[in-house]
């Protein structure tokens, strides 16, 4: 065999030149991660080195061609046996040995050359002798796998670029991959750059590639794109961009963000041609690995896709949620709390900067404004490089004067919004009800003008001079689900007062030392009592309006009281006449009641009816009462065997059993007692039963408690103005006069009967405890409550709940209220005002080595393409907490800020400080609850549109500008474009923008529905 035959690419050189080259480079080649080595079968290398090492070119030892074949498990495939060795069955040689070996002796054809990596595994390099095998298939194809081999060096897109040849997937198509391992779990291969060792992809393990939909939605997470079925979804058509968000539950403030970005054109149009794609930076400590610009994405996919009504954001809630605690769950939150989360996360995930150095800040120490903003805009942007900055962030100049050795710092910071505040006036309106000391005289309703930062004292000082009332015969009062939330003091200051309460002013009689302040409770009390249990229970409901009223503390009597309190409501409630109360019922009713009555099996025996019968006062009664058989009386003696109608302890409870304190939630949903205390527990009674809860106002047992057939009927739900109306009646039930006997005993007790009965109450409505005998019905140890008690029937008759809830208005209440309304100007007039540090946060001088209250005054050096401004409505201080529902007044177009700009056109090139408006957050609401919406120009077509969660409407222009605006978005001129679509016809305005399949008017701003 000649020398030519044997080399098929160039002459080789001498055997000598060959060994001594080769050996060189077998010696001094490291290993070094990402080189290239060649696998070369060992015995055809040993056939080398004998053949050089002969030093005769026609030696019979000519290896030949280099020729791999015993390596190979089959011919066809190439691939490589399994368990080979080093140095045994294989050799190793630098790609530089290997290319001179093939140039010199060449390769058996149809071979292919076993070039292997060098990886960087713990603590050790190694050539990569068996690379990854792993099987790929698509999304869409599960059962069309195929296999490739890659080195654990390869980065996932040399995989991704390899699957997209392999399956045919057309140019421009956004992909995603997928690993799934032998538990069939996926994960997301999110870092397309990682190599496939950081990835943990190993041999046996299969990727799935999926492509992204034509309406934006990955074929992975179709589920969670919400309609009425998924044929109506695939066949629906709009305005991309006019897509509603679902409220997932209190999510509306993140809806309202999402709308306004979305409709912020540099942004979206960024997402939209998948440039995040190239930027997204997996490995910034600050940022959320990606995750947050990946979502947002696939929202703004969705919703400019054109093929959804609305879209479910759960995934993108999911996400902000894990990184930013504060919005986990569902809650309400700010719509700019979230917004700011939202654009740092985005520029930390897409922060072009992967490495940030550190950056020592200078003053500026008297160097020209432009040098000094210009560094500190450089020195941002050596650190902060991405779509946001590029999009929102702008520089404001931030100047500090010490107020003793007047040291002036300036320094330039930049900024992503304007926080701008709203003038705060030193005065509010409150909206109260006066409610006079003449019974007769309804309450009215006054507009008073008070300091903000006044007192409850100045309240009253405002109402007098309206009312003519002295301040000092006023209380203030919160009346909440009819009973006193709060008592104020005249000292308390009126922040403690939202506008939301009901706030009462009581006038009271002129006070004097023997006087106490009694707050009167309404109460409707259930007729049945449960005979069947161990308890003697009533249920109580408050309802009507409570009362304040100075009364004399030798005039805390249960007769005194119950006169009182009968005058006191006469307005509403109807004095029974003595006529109508004797044919109110039949003596043979009474009877037939009597023997149901005793059907009955826990029934009150003769021994506690009589026992009953002789609690009360012990004063002498006129002929038709029913007193004790111990007192004097002209009447018939009563029965031995007496009605049970007439027994005290039917229609009352027992004591309360200790402990009985029921709280306001309680109330909200009805005052069940457990016990009803009787105001005068009856003496002596074994069973310690009460005869005073129906206790008339001359002191006898009540002889016209209901009969148990009547008793035992389920309570009635009534009006607080019937519950009233009852209370009256019982109070003013008169006593007949003493030369009057009525025919028939029980028919004269009939009429003797109460309106209402008297119980001490808590606070809260609930009864406490008994009133003694004759004695005093509350205590003076703190603030008296006490409950008048109606039966339904009795509230029903002589209750009139429609007199018991009017009221006048005054005058000032017709007095149309003037909305305060500023312009957007004077709010960034306020920004750009000196204020003085607060104590909590002052300034450490340089100069005088201490922290101080410096002044403080920022000033706009440039502004960015899009600017966000913020309305601060919510205004917090240390005694104050209020949303400001001023009107501000700003411009749809032609927002110029040349006034503001310290920096005056340094060049041509500067961009135009003259915006228009795009998009605008709306809060409707106070600081408990509200609901957010917004406002939105689509970029395609000019059109403004409605955002109400899942439903969108056509807007006009002069809906916009409303109190509810909250944060506002403007677009500088010089980047606008001009619509590419025409603006859709104004017949179809009345009908929701984003469903052709309903109709209706746009809903009233004014009337938005709380979440």
């Amino acid at each position: 065999m000649t020398a030519n035959s044997r080399c098929s690419v160039a002459e080789p050189p001498g055997l000598e030149t060959q060994r001594r080259e080769i050996e060189c480079l077998l010696r001094e080649s490291e290993l070094q991660a990402g080189d290239s080595w060649y696998v070369v079968d060992r015995r055809w290398f040993e056939q080398w080195k004998e053949f050089v090492e002969s030093r005769d070119q026609n030696s019979s030892s000519f290896p030949g061609q280099i020729d791999n074949t015993e390596l190979f498990e089959d011919l066809d495939s190439y691939h490589l046996k399994e368990r080979l060795v080093e140095n045994e069955d294989f050799m190793l040689v630098p790609a530089a040995a290997w290319h001179k070996l093939l140039q010199w002796y060449g390769m058996v054809d149809g071979q292919p050359a076993l070039e292997r990596k060098v990886v960087d595994l713990p603590s050790t390099l190694k050539v990569e002798v068996y690379p990854v095998e792993i099987f790929l298939c698509l999304h869409s194809n599960m059962e069309n796998v195929t296999s490739a081999q890659f080195s654990r060096t390869d980065s996932i897109y040399v995989i991704q670029t390899a699957m997209c040849q392999t399956f045919s997937v057309p140019p421009g198509s956004e992909c995603r991959l997928w690993m799934k391992s032998s538990d069939s779990s996926c994960e997301r291969l999110r870092n397309v750059q990682v190599s496939v060792l950081d990835a943990c992809l190993s041999s046996g393990m299969t990727v799935i590639m999926e492509t992204r939909n034509a309406d934006g939605t990955w074929p992975s997470s179709r589920p969670q794109i919400m309609r009425n079925s998924a044929e109506e979804q695939d066949s629906y058509r709009g305005q991309p961009g006019v897509c509603g968000l679902t409220n997932l539950g209190n999510t509306c403030f993140m809806n309202s963000a999402l709308q306004c970005l979305s409709n912020t054109p540099p942004l979206t149009e960024y997402f939209l041609q998948s440039s995040y794609l190239d930027e997204l930076n997996f490995t910034n400590p600050l940022g959320m690995k990606g995750e947050i610009a990946e979502a947002y994405a696939d929202i703004i996919k969705q919703m400019w896709s054109g093929r959804h009504y609305s879209v479910v954001p759960r995934v993108f809630k999911t996400k902000v949620g894990h990184f930013a605690s504060q919005f986990l769950g569902y809650q309400q939150h700010d719509s700019q709390e979230l917004l700011s989360f939202l654009l740092d996360g985005l520029h930390e995930d897409l922060n072009r900067v992967k490495n940030k150095e550190y950056i020592e800040l200078r003053d500026a120490d008297g160097r020209p404004d432009q040098e000094v903003a210009e560094e500190a805009w450089r020195n941002h942007r050596r650190r902060n490089d991405s779509v946001i900055v590029d999009t929102f962030h702008g520089l404001f100049k931030s100047t500090l004067v010490c107020p003793e050795c007047h040291k002036v710092s300036v320094t330039f910071d930049p900024f992503c919004y304007l926080s701008v505040p709203l003038p705060v006036s030193k005065e509010r309106v409150m909206e109260v009800f006066f409610v006079s000391l003449d019974p007769h005289a309804k309450p009215v309703q006054h507009r008073v003008v008070v300091p903000k930062a006044g007192r409850v004292s100045d309240l009253c000082a405002a109402l007098s001079d309206m009312t003519g009332v002295p301040p000092t015969q006023m209380v203030v009062a919160d009346v909440f689900n009819h009973r006193f939330y709060k008592i104020y003091n005249p000292e308390e200051s009126l922040s403690c007062i939202l506008d939301r309460d009901d706030i009462f002013v009581y006038e009271l009689s002129q006070q004097d030392e023997d006087s106490v302040l009694l707050a009167l409770y309404l109460r409707e009390r259930s007729h049945y009592r449960d005979y069947g249990s161990s308890s003697n229970s009533y249920g109580t409901t408050l309802f009507g309006h409570p009362l304040l009223l100075n009364v004399p503390r030798g005039s805390c009597s249960q007769e005194a009281l119950y006169s009182l309190f009968l005058q006191r409501l006469a307005r509403y409630v109807r004095p029974p006449d003595p006529a109508e109360e004797l044919e109110e019922e039949e003596e043979e009713e009474e009877d037939e009641e009597e023997e149901l009555y005793k059907t009955q099996t826990n029934g009150i025996s003769d021994d506690e009816q009589n026992a009953s019968e002789t609690a009360g006062p012990s004063e002498p009664e006129p002929c038709c009462s029913n007193a004790s058989p111990n007192g004097p009386t002209d009447g018939p003696t009563p029965d031995p065997d007496p009605d049970p109608a007439s027994s005290g302890p039917v229609a009352t409870a027992g004591d309360p059993p200790p402990g009985v304190n029921q709280g306001l939630a309680s109330l909200d949903q009805g005052d069940t007692e457990v016990g009803n205390g009787s105001l005068n527990p009856a003496a002596g009674n074994p069973d310690g039963l009460s005869a005073g809860g129906d206790l008339g106002a001359d002191g006898e047992a009540d002889g016209n408690a209901e009969p148990p057939a009547e008793a035992a009927q389920p309570p009635r739900e009534t009006t607080e103005e019937e519950n009233e109306a009852d209370k009256q009646e019982e109070a003013r039930s008169p006593s007949p006069p003493a030369n009057e006997c009525p025919a028939k005993r029980r028919a004269c007790r009939k009429r003797r009967r109460s309106l209402f009965t008297i119980q001490a109450v808590n606070s809260n409505g609930t009864t406490e405890r008994g009133m003694g005998e004759g004695g005093s019905a509350v205590s003076f140890s703190s603030q008296p409550y006490v409950a008048i008690d109606w039966d339904p029937d009795m509230k029903k008759r002589f209750y009139n709940e429609n007199e018991a809830e009017r009221y006048v208005k005054h005058g000032s209440m017709e007095v149309p209220q003037q909305q305060t309304t500023v312009q957007l100007q004077q709010c960034i007039e306020l920004f750009t005002t000196v204020e003085t540090l607060e104590e909590e946060n002052p300034w450490y001088c340089p100069v005088c080595k201490k922290h101080q209250l410096a002044t403080k005054k920022l000033d706009l050096w440039s502004l960015p393409e899009v600017l966000i401004i913020h309305l601060k409505r919510f205004s917090y201080t240390k005694f104050t907490r209020e949303k400001l529902d001023t009107i501000v007044d700003f411009p749809l177009r032609d927002l110029d800020f040349s006034d503001f700009l310290l920096r005056k056109g340094v060049s041509p090139e500067e961009p135009p400080s003259r915006y228009d408006l795009i998009a605008v957050s709306n809060h409707y609401g106070g600081l408990r609850d509200g609901h957010y919406t917004s406002y939105a120009q689509n970029k395609d077509n000019g059109q403004w549109y409605y955002f109400d969660d899942s439903k969108v409407t056509y807007a006009s222009q002069d809906q916009i500008v409303t109190n509810a605006a909250y944060v506002l978005f403007y677009h500088r001129q010089d980047k606008i474009r001009k619509p590419t679509l025409p603006a859709p016809s104004l017949s179809s305005a009345s009908q929701p923008a984003n469903d052709t399949t309903e109709t209706g008017t746009a809903p009233s701003c004014g009337s938005m529905d709380t979440d």
